[in-house]
C-alpha cells in the first residue's frame, strides 16, 4: 500500500498505463496475426486483403513502438520480417515497388 498521496497517485498512473500499453500490444499481435495468415494462404491469392492487412500490421507496430508499449527495435525488426514475408509470397500486395 501506497505511504504517500503521490504514491497513491504512481500507483493508479502505473495501471493505467500498463492497460494501454496491454491494449496497444494485443492490437499488433492481431494485426500481425491477420498479415500473416492473409500473406501465406496460397489457396486464394486476394492483393485488396493482403496489402490491407500488411499495412495494418505496419501502422499498429509503428504506432506501439511510437508510443512506446513496444521497443523500436523490436517493432522495426517485426516490420522487416513481415516485408521480406509478404516480398516472398506477394510482392503485389506491397505499397511499394519491388526490384527483381
Amino acid at each position: 500500500m501506497a505511504n504517500t498521496r503521490q504514491a497513491a497517485k504512481r500507483v493508479r498512473r502505473s495501471n493505467k498505463n500498463q492497460n494501454i500499453n496491454n491494449h496497444h500490444k494485443g492490437h499488433v499481435r492481431h494485426t500481425l496475426k491477420l498479415a500473416v495468415e492473409s500473406l501465406t494462404t496460397t489457396e486464394e491469392k486476394n492483393v485488396e486483403v493482403a496489402t490491407a492487412a500488411y499495412k495494418a500490421a505496419t501502422k499498429a507496430l509503428a504506432k506501439a513502438a511510437s508510443k512506446g508499449a513496444i521497443p523500436a527495435g523490436r517493432a522495426s525488426r517485426k516490420t522487416a520480417r513481415l516485408t521480406a514475408l509478404a516480398k516472398k509470397n506477394f510482392p503485389e500486395a506491397l505499397p511499394f515497388k519491388v526490384k527483381n
